[in-house]
Protein backbone atom coordinates (compact mmCIF):
# COMPACT_ATOMS: atom_id res chain seq x y z
CA UNK A 1 0.00 0.00 0.00
CA UNK A 2 1.12 3.56 -0.65
CA UNK A 3 0.07 5.93 2.14
CA UNK A 4 0.17 9.72 2.06
CA UNK A 5 0.39 11.47 5.43
CA UNK A 6 -2.41 13.98 5.97
CA UNK A 7 -3.62 16.02 8.91
CA UNK A 8 -4.89 13.46 11.36
CA UNK A 9 -5.14 10.40 9.15
CA UNK A 10 -3.41 8.26 6.57
CA UNK A 11 -5.09 8.18 3.18
CA UNK A 12 -4.52 4.78 1.62
CA UNK A 13 -3.99 4.28 -2.09
CA UNK A 14 -3.95 0.60 -3.07
CA UNK A 15 -1.34 -0.28 -5.63
CA UNK A 16 -3.68 -2.96 -6.88
CA UNK A 17 -6.12 -0.23 -7.89
CA UNK A 18 -3.53 1.46 -10.08
CA UNK A 19 -2.97 0.45 -13.67
CA UNK A 20 0.43 -0.85 -14.83
CA UNK A 21 0.94 2.57 -16.36
CA UNK A 22 0.85 4.13 -12.87
CA UNK A 23 3.15 1.74 -10.99
CA UNK A 24 6.41 0.24 -12.16
CA UNK A 25 8.29 -2.22 -9.98
CA UNK A 26 11.89 -1.84 -11.15
CA UNK A 27 13.97 -4.55 -9.53
CA UNK A 28 16.72 -3.93 -12.06
CA UNK A 29 17.97 -1.33 -9.58
CA UNK A 30 19.22 -4.19 -7.42
CA UNK A 31 22.54 -4.08 -9.26
CA UNK A 32 23.28 -0.61 -7.88
CA UNK A 33 22.63 -1.77 -4.32
CA UNK A 34 24.77 -4.87 -4.87
CA UNK A 35 27.63 -2.77 -6.23
CA UNK A 36 27.63 -0.82 -2.96
CA UNK A 37 27.26 -3.96 -0.81
CA UNK A 38 23.94 -2.84 0.70
CA UNK A 39 20.33 -3.94 0.68
CA UNK A 40 17.40 -1.55 0.74
CA UNK A 41 14.66 0.01 -1.33
CA UNK A 42 13.89 2.99 -3.52
CA UNK A 43 10.73 4.84 -4.47
CA UNK A 44 10.17 7.62 -7.00
CA UNK A 45 6.90 9.48 -7.58
CA UNK A 46 6.38 11.50 -10.76
CA UNK A 47 3.85 14.07 -9.61
CA UNK A 48 2.93 15.24 -13.11
CA UNK A 49 2.10 11.75 -14.34
CA UNK A 50 0.92 10.38 -11.00
CA UNK A 51 3.20 7.38 -11.45
CA UNK A 52 5.38 5.40 -9.08
CA UNK A 53 8.65 3.60 -9.73
CA UNK A 54 9.64 1.31 -6.87
CA UNK A 55 12.48 -1.08 -6.15
CA UNK A 56 11.88 -3.80 -3.52
CA UNK A 57 8.19 -3.05 -3.06
CA UNK A 58 7.56 -5.21 0.07
CA UNK A 59 10.33 -3.45 1.97
CA UNK A 60 9.30 -0.02 0.72
CA UNK A 61 5.64 -0.32 1.64
CA UNK A 62 5.46 -2.70 4.59
CA UNK A 63 8.74 -2.73 6.56
CA UNK A 64 9.32 -0.11 9.26
CA UNK A 65 12.63 1.37 10.34
CA UNK A 66 13.96 4.15 12.56
CA UNK A 67 13.67 7.48 10.73
CA UNK A 68 16.99 8.63 12.22
CA UNK A 69 17.88 12.18 11.22
CA UNK A 70 15.16 12.44 8.59
CA UNK A 71 12.99 13.25 11.63
CA UNK A 72 14.75 16.62 11.72
CA UNK A 73 12.24 17.66 9.04
CA UNK A 74 9.33 17.09 11.42
CA UNK A 75 11.22 18.31 14.49
CA UNK A 76 12.02 21.58 12.70
CA UNK A 77 8.42 22.08 11.61
CA UNK A 78 7.12 21.57 15.14
CA UNK A 79 9.79 23.87 16.59
CA UNK A 80 8.82 26.61 14.14
CA UNK A 81 5.09 26.12 14.66
CA UNK A 82 5.40 26.28 18.44
CA UNK A 83 7.63 29.36 18.34
CA UNK A 84 10.59 27.57 19.93
CA UNK A 85 12.63 28.64 16.94
CA UNK A 86 11.82 31.71 14.89
CA UNK A 87 13.80 30.97 11.74
CA UNK A 88 16.98 29.30 10.51
CA UNK A 89 19.12 31.81 12.44
CA UNK A 90 17.79 30.76 15.86
CA UNK A 91 20.79 29.85 18.00
CA UNK A 92 21.04 27.23 20.72
CA UNK A 93 23.93 27.36 23.15
CA UNK A 94 26.29 24.41 23.32
CA UNK A 95 25.82 22.45 26.57
CA UNK A 96 29.62 22.14 26.92
CA UNK A 97 29.49 18.34 26.63
CA UNK A 98 32.33 17.26 24.34
CA UNK A 99 31.08 14.69 21.83
CA UNK A 100 32.89 12.57 19.22
CA UNK A 101 31.42 14.67 16.41
CA UNK A 102 33.45 17.75 17.24
CA UNK A 103 31.62 19.90 14.68
CA UNK A 104 28.61 19.75 17.03
CA UNK A 105 30.58 21.09 20.00
CA UNK A 106 29.67 24.75 19.59
CA UNK A 107 26.83 27.23 19.69
CA UNK A 108 24.79 26.57 16.57
CA UNK A 109 21.93 27.91 14.48
CA UNK A 110 19.12 25.69 13.24
CA UNK A 111 20.47 26.07 9.70
CA UNK A 112 23.86 24.64 10.68
CA UNK A 113 22.34 21.93 12.88
CA UNK A 114 20.09 20.78 10.05
CA UNK A 115 22.74 20.93 7.37
CA UNK A 116 25.38 18.98 9.31
CA UNK A 117 22.65 16.88 10.94
CA UNK A 118 23.67 17.53 14.55
CA UNK A 119 21.73 15.24 16.96
CA UNK A 120 22.36 17.17 20.25
CA UNK A 121 20.88 20.40 18.83
CA UNK A 122 17.69 18.64 17.79
CA UNK A 123 17.51 16.69 21.02
CA UNK A 124 17.59 20.04 22.82
CA UNK A 125 14.82 21.28 20.53
CA UNK A 126 12.68 18.23 21.36
CA UNK A 127 13.09 18.89 25.09
CA UNK A 128 12.09 22.53 24.59
CA UNK A 129 8.99 21.44 22.65
CA UNK A 130 8.04 19.05 25.46
CA UNK A 131 6.30 15.70 25.38
CA UNK A 132 2.64 16.83 25.25
CA UNK A 133 3.14 19.11 22.24
CA UNK A 134 5.45 16.66 20.49
CA UNK A 135 2.92 13.85 20.91
CA UNK A 136 0.11 16.12 19.71
CA UNK A 137 1.92 16.87 16.47
CA UNK A 138 2.94 13.26 15.88
CA UNK A 139 -0.69 12.22 16.35
CA UNK A 140 -1.87 15.00 14.03
CA UNK A 141 0.54 13.85 11.35
CA UNK A 142 -0.14 10.18 11.94
CA UNK A 143 3.64 9.86 12.14
CA UNK A 144 5.18 6.43 12.82
CA UNK A 145 1.75 4.78 13.02
CA UNK A 146 2.06 2.16 10.29
CA UNK A 147 0.95 -0.70 12.54
CA UNK A 148 -0.13 0.89 15.82
CA UNK A 149 -0.29 4.19 17.67
CA UNK A 150 3.17 5.40 18.62
CA UNK A 151 3.47 6.90 22.10
CA UNK A 152 6.45 8.79 23.48
CA UNK A 153 7.44 7.36 26.85
CA UNK A 154 10.62 8.38 28.62
CA UNK A 155 12.45 8.99 25.38
CA UNK A 156 11.36 12.44 24.24
CA UNK A 157 14.83 13.24 22.90
CA UNK A 158 15.69 9.83 21.45
CA UNK A 159 12.53 8.19 20.07
CA UNK A 160 13.54 8.82 16.44
CA UNK A 161 16.96 7.27 17.14
CA UNK A 162 16.30 4.33 19.48
CA UNK A 163 14.10 2.20 17.19
CA UNK A 164 10.87 2.88 19.08
CA UNK A 165 9.40 5.18 16.41
CA UNK A 166 9.53 3.52 13.00
CA UNK A 167 8.40 4.55 9.53
CA UNK A 168 8.05 2.94 6.12
CA UNK A 169 9.49 4.20 2.87
CA UNK A 170 6.04 5.10 1.59
CA UNK A 171 5.34 7.21 4.71
CA UNK A 172 8.58 9.08 4.08
CA UNK A 173 7.59 9.70 0.46
CA UNK A 174 4.22 11.01 1.57
CA UNK A 175 5.89 13.35 4.05
CA UNK A 176 8.17 15.06 1.53
CA UNK A 177 5.42 15.30 -1.07
CA UNK A 178 3.09 17.03 1.39
CA UNK A 179 5.94 19.30 2.51
CA UNK A 180 6.70 20.40 -1.04
CA UNK A 181 3.10 21.40 -1.70
CA UNK A 182 2.49 23.08 1.70
CA UNK A 183 -0.01 20.35 2.53
CA UNK A 184 1.23 19.43 6.00
CA UNK A 185 -0.77 20.80 8.96
CA UNK A 186 1.72 23.60 9.58
CA UNK A 187 1.87 27.21 8.49
CA UNK A 188 3.18 27.72 4.97
CA UNK A 189 6.01 29.80 6.38
CA UNK A 190 7.20 26.89 8.53
CA UNK A 191 7.15 24.53 5.55
CA UNK A 192 8.94 27.06 3.35
CA UNK A 193 11.73 27.47 5.91
CA UNK A 194 12.28 23.71 6.17
CA UNK A 195 12.32 23.36 2.39
CA UNK A 196 15.01 26.04 2.21
CA UNK A 197 17.26 23.98 4.49
CA UNK A 198 16.80 20.91 2.29
CA UNK A 199 18.01 22.52 -0.96
CA UNK A 200 21.54 21.30 -1.73
CA UNK A 201 22.00 21.76 -5.48
CA UNK A 202 20.47 24.34 -7.79
CA UNK A 203 21.44 25.14 -11.37
CA UNK A 204 19.86 25.73 -14.75
CA UNK A 205 19.12 22.00 -15.21
CA UNK A 206 17.74 20.91 -11.86
CA UNK A 207 17.21 21.54 -8.15
CA UNK A 208 17.96 18.75 -5.69
CA UNK A 209 16.54 18.88 -2.15
CA UNK A 210 16.86 16.22 0.52
CA UNK A 211 17.50 15.21 4.12
CA UNK A 212 19.67 12.28 5.11
CA UNK A 213 19.45 9.93 8.08
CA UNK A 214 21.88 7.38 9.48
CA UNK A 215 21.54 5.05 12.47
CA UNK A 216 21.46 1.37 13.42
CA UNK A 217 18.61 -1.14 13.38
CA UNK A 218 17.43 -3.37 16.23
CA UNK A 219 19.90 -5.95 14.91
CA UNK A 220 22.80 -3.53 14.91
CA UNK A 221 22.96 -3.06 11.12
CA UNK A 222 23.72 0.33 9.64
CA UNK A 223 20.59 1.94 8.22
CA UNK A 224 20.58 5.02 6.01
CA UNK A 225 17.94 7.25 4.40
CA UNK A 226 17.86 10.05 1.89
CA UNK A 227 14.43 11.56 1.23
CA UNK A 228 13.37 14.57 -0.81
CA UNK A 229 12.74 15.67 -4.40
CA UNK A 230 14.38 16.71 -7.64
CA UNK A 231 12.89 19.41 -9.86
CA UNK A 232 13.43 19.81 -13.58
CA UNK A 233 11.53 22.41 -15.60
CA UNK A 234 9.44 23.17 -12.48
CA UNK A 235 8.33 19.54 -12.38
CA UNK A 236 8.89 17.78 -9.03
CA UNK A 237 9.76 14.11 -8.58
CA UNK A 238 9.75 12.78 -5.02
CA UNK A 239 12.14 10.07 -3.88
CA UNK A 240 13.03 7.88 -0.92
CA UNK A 241 16.20 5.82 -0.81
CA UNK A 242 16.95 3.46 2.06
CA UNK A 243 20.09 1.37 2.48
CA UNK A 244 21.12 -1.20 5.07
CA UNK A 245 24.23 -3.26 5.79
CA UNK A 246 25.68 -5.29 8.70
CA UNK A 247 29.16 -4.19 7.59
CA UNK A 248 30.39 -1.35 9.78
CA UNK A 249 33.05 -0.46 7.20
CA UNK A 250 30.54 0.51 4.52
CA UNK A 251 30.71 4.29 4.08
CA UNK A 252 27.05 5.20 4.41
CA UNK A 253 27.73 8.92 4.48
CA UNK A 254 29.03 8.74 0.91
CA UNK A 255 26.90 5.88 -0.40
CA UNK A 256 23.52 7.49 0.19
CA UNK A 257 24.09 10.48 -2.06
CA UNK A 258 26.15 8.65 -4.67
CA UNK A 259 23.64 5.80 -4.96
CA UNK A 260 20.75 8.25 -5.22
CA UNK A 261 22.48 10.16 -8.01
CA UNK A 262 23.37 6.95 -9.84
CA UNK A 263 19.73 5.86 -9.83
CA UNK A 264 18.38 9.26 -10.81
CA UNK A 265 20.95 9.54 -13.60
CA UNK A 266 19.89 6.13 -14.91
CA UNK A 267 16.37 7.58 -15.23
CA UNK A 268 17.62 10.56 -17.24
CA UNK A 269 17.76 13.23 -14.53
CA UNK A 270 20.31 16.07 -14.16
CA UNK A 271 20.17 17.14 -17.81
CA UNK A 272 17.15 19.44 -17.61
CA UNK A 273 15.20 17.33 -20.08
CA UNK A 274 12.48 15.94 -17.79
Amino acid sequence: MIKWITAGLLVTIALAACSPNNVTVDNSLKKYFDQNKVTGCFGLFDNGQGSFTIYNLPRFSDSTYTPASTFKIVNSLIGLEEGIVNDTNTMFKWDSVARPRTECNRDMTMWDAFRISCPPWYQQLARKIGQPKMQHWLDTLGYARRYDTFRIKNNLDTFWLDNTAKVTGDEQLGLVKKLYFDQLPFQKRSQRIVRSMMLWESNSNYKLSYKTGWNTTDKGNQIGWIIGWIEENNHPYFFVLQVESPDKNVDFKTIRVELLKTILKSYGFFEGKK
